[in-house]
């Protein structure tokens, strides 16, 4: 996925709350918005180069969206948006070899007490696919989530339901970056999660992540992952 708007380059100096940070573009303090409300505390550090599009508008608070981060020189897409595009968009375009040949696709759909974000529909199958950003590398790593969630762990659970009603049942993780070498739940953090996570794969959920090829004027899913759970 191209970025078409003008992207410049700041430093990161503090996070106000969830959604505004203010980061130095030369020389100037910016107020800035952040499109993640996680936590992203090993990559939201004082002086780190971060990198901003400019996204102006007449109903917007800030000029500038915080979309991604240099972590030891490598960049990390923290747009917490972008996942779900980049995953529809390559569904759409068949460039996944897990799902192929798929007649309709709709994005949010609801399902029991949940909201999953893609379904998905051909002759002989029905399928939900939740997808889940992950930003946090620790030591070649990439481990979600970097905050307990009991509504992904709510997530996780719907879909072993939606499983066991004979719909096809998928978590796609899409890891931001490029630079990690397998794909694990961050069980230390949440145990629930991980614990959901391994339930659901015993009863068929298919469970996926991909790796991300960022650069600084696109993003795009990059290459299939292992996962160990």
């Amino acid at each position: 996925m191209k970025i078409n708007n003008e992207v410049v380059q700041g430093n990161f100096i503090k996070r106000l709350n969830r959604f505004e940070a203010i980061v130095d573009i030369n020389g100037e303090e910016i107020l800035v918005h952040v499109p993640n409300t996680g936590r992203c505390r090993e990559l939201f550090l004082e002086g780190v180069p971060v990198l901003l599009e400019r996204r102006a508008g007449k109903h917007r608070k800030t000029a500038h969206e915080l979309i991604m981060v240099y972590k030891d020189h490598r960049l990390v897409s923290v747009d917490s948006q972008l996942p779900n595009k980049l995953a529809d968009e390559a569904i759409r375009n068949k460039m996944m070899k897990e799902f192929q040949d798929y007649d309709y696709i709709k994005r949010e759909a609801v399902f029991g007490d949940s909201r999953f974000d893609l379904y998905l529909e051909k002759k002989d199958e029905r399928a939900f696919v939740e997808i889940k950003g992950v930003t946090l590398e620790i030591d070649g790593v990439a481990t979600f989530p970097d905050a307990p969630t009991e509504r992904g762990t709510k997530h996780i659970y719907e879909l072993i339901n939606a499983k066991e009603q004979g719909y096809r049942a998928c978590v796609l993780f899409v890891v931001q970056l490029d630079f990690a070498e397998y794909f694990t739940p961050n069980s230390m953090m949440d145990p629930k999660f991980g614990e959901a996570l391994r339930s659901a794969k015993t009863v068929g959920v298919e469970i996926y992540a991909y790796s991300c090829h960022v650069r600084a004027d696109e993003v795009y899913l990059y290459k299939p992952m292992e996962v160990r759970l």
